[in-house]
């Protein structure tokens, strides 16, 4: 008996049929200088799927912002769709499910950040405990009101938080490679096959992995590296 295809099933051979149609249009209308043409519905409803597929994911399932996250992911799908080579790739599934899961841990570290901030300003704020009219003498006394028992028990966001010896250098070297390919980017537009070879080595390590997601999504944004980052992890797809 075959098995029952989920909501969030995506045909990855006819995604790769539509993405290459929409490229030979975007070439046609380039050529006769007309506008880039409307991302189709079926991408569109594509891109969709995949973002919601992958907010089930458990670390990602309990996130309250889990809506702006799917948001963002669809988003950049729209932002980068150029950049998706079917002559390079066959597997724009896994090319856009990259580009999605980035998008989370953005998402997820900016809206970690507000909200650090939105609860060190309750701490500190100076609560009035009740309201007098002017010329009203009258002593009042509140009790038992709190403002703090509004926030977590943990900060949601600790930017200083010291790590064991293993997560401190798997860290460090998240960051050394990161480095590195920002660096050789910046230099020469690509990378040696070493840094390629440590980045493979990392995408196949789940802990390396989210913590290299990490790493990279705190660094300053830049739109070209971003893109190359996107082809680069890819690549071996």
């Amino acid at each position: 008996m075959a098995r029952k295809k989920g909501v969030h099933y995506v045909n990855n051979a006819q995604f790769l049929e539509e993405l290459k149609n929409w490229n030979d249009r975007c070439k046609e209308a380039e050529e006769q200088g007309e506008p880039t043409p409307h991302v189709t519905n079926y991408l569109g409803e594509c891109f969709l799927k995949i973002a919601n597929g992958l907010s089930y994911r458990p670390n990602f399932i309990n996130d309250t912002y889990k809506q702006e996250m799917i948001s963002d992911g669809i988003e950049n799908c729209l932002q980068y769709i150029h950049n998706f080579n079917p002559e390079k790739s066959k597997n724009p599934f896994a090319y856009f499910t990259q580009i999605i899961y980035y998008a989370f841990i953005r998402r997820i570290q900016k809206e970690k950040k507000q909200t650090h901030v939105k609860n060190k300003l309750i701490e500190k704020q100076n609560y009035d405990m009740f309201t007098t009219m002017e010329h009203d003498d009258t002593k009042y006394s509140v009790q038992g009101f709190d403002p703090t028992i509004m926030l977590p028990d943990e900060d949601v966001y600790k930017p200083k938080k010291k790590k064991n010896v293993i997560g401190k250098w798997m860290e460090q070297e998240m960051s050394e490679v990161a480095k590195l390919l920002r660096n050789e980017f910046m230099e020469s537009g690509q990378v040696t096959y070493t840094t390629r070879h440590r980045l493979k080595e990392i995408l196949e390590d789940k802990n390396k992995r989210e913590i290299f997601a990490e790493v990279i999504s705190q660094e300053e944004e830049d739109e070209s590296f971003d893109e190359f980052m996107i082809d680069l992890v890819s690549a071996k797809n």
